[in-house]
């Protein structure tokens, strides 16, 4: 959607939304990050006050995502394209890719909030290669358009393995709009052999004291960010994965995928609030 707008324009950016509640900056401090502003500070804190656990889900989805990342990497794969990637800043794919394999790897991230992509443009100025990572102005519904602009920044090769992530995305897109048919578009794209990483925020339908306490966080998410979160069921949830091959160990809480130490006991999974799990297209 045009050229990418310079760092003056993108610093003047974040200087108008000083007093704007950010999606990216707000899950940035949840992660303990600096990247965010005291209206950001606010609104989290006065989540957490009803789900204290959201600070839980948001680290162990950051720790899933650098797990996923390092898993693809090991099986070959070298392009990542991230679909609702928020801020590329602490323990992102590039950062991970690049531990992983030193200056072989390519990464396009996408974002629709304009905020994010103002942040995204800065940080990776500051922290990564511009020749093999940039950040695109993009929504996830815009499906074919969409992948058309990740292809043009000539850094994925269409014929190639490639890493798809969707992280902590989905739950923000309501059952109107369709995301498993959008999301099913961009997985016919992904040529063999590609693997996808999806996390989904889940709360069990028999926890009902939790699901009247998610209510009041996700009208606060509707009125002061315009982001509307969707509760979804593990059929629902694993239903994304359709036409691929979930590999090891499925999809499961957030902290038991391949966890790096032993998994946490039960309320620890339970409590990290999300299912992810990542699979193979044939």
């Amino acid at each position: 959607m045009g050229e990418k707008a310079s760092a003056r324009d993108a610093g003047q950016r974040l200087a108008d939304s000083v007093n704007k509640v950010s999606v990216g900056r707000v899950y940035d401090y949840l992660l303990g990050g600096v990247h965010n502003y005291a209206v950001d500070q606010q609104f989290a804190e006065e989540q957490l006050r009803l789900i204290p656990s959201m600070r839980d889900f948001a680290r162990a989805n950051r720790a899933f995502l650098g797990r996923a990342v390092r898993y693809m990497v090991d099986q070959g794969i070298r392009q990542f394209v991230d679909i609702g990637s928020g801020l590329p800043t602490q323990g992102n794919v590039h950062e991970v890719a690049e531990e992983a394999a030193p200056g072989e790897c390519r990464v396009v991230y996408i974002d629709n909030e304009p905020i994010a992509q103002a942040h995204a443009e800065i940080l990776l100025e500051q922290t990564a290669d511009p020749a093999r990572h940039t950040a695109l102005d993009g929504d996830f519904h815009d499906g074919p358009r969409l992948w058309k602009q990740v292809i043009d920044t000539g850094l994925i090769d269409p014929d190639q393995p490639i890493g798809l992530l969707a992280v902590a995305l989905l739950h923000f897109m309501p059952g109107e709009t369709a995301p498993h048919a959008t999301f099913g578009g961009y997985l016919e794209r992904l040529p063999s052999g590609s693997l996808v990483a999806l996390s989904h925020i889940h709360v069990p339908a028999e926890d009902t004291a939790l699901r009247e306490r998610s209510a009041g966080v996700i009208d606060s998410y509707r009125r002061r960010t315009n982001s509307a979160v969707t509760l979804r069921g593990r059929e629902e949830i694993a239903a994304f994965f359709t036409g691929l091959r979930l590999v090891e160990p499925g999809l499961v809480w957030l902290p038991q995928w391949r966890p790096d130490g032993e998994s946490p006991d039960l309320d620890g999974l339970v409590g990290s609030r999300g299912l992810a799990g990542v699979a193979r297209k044939p």
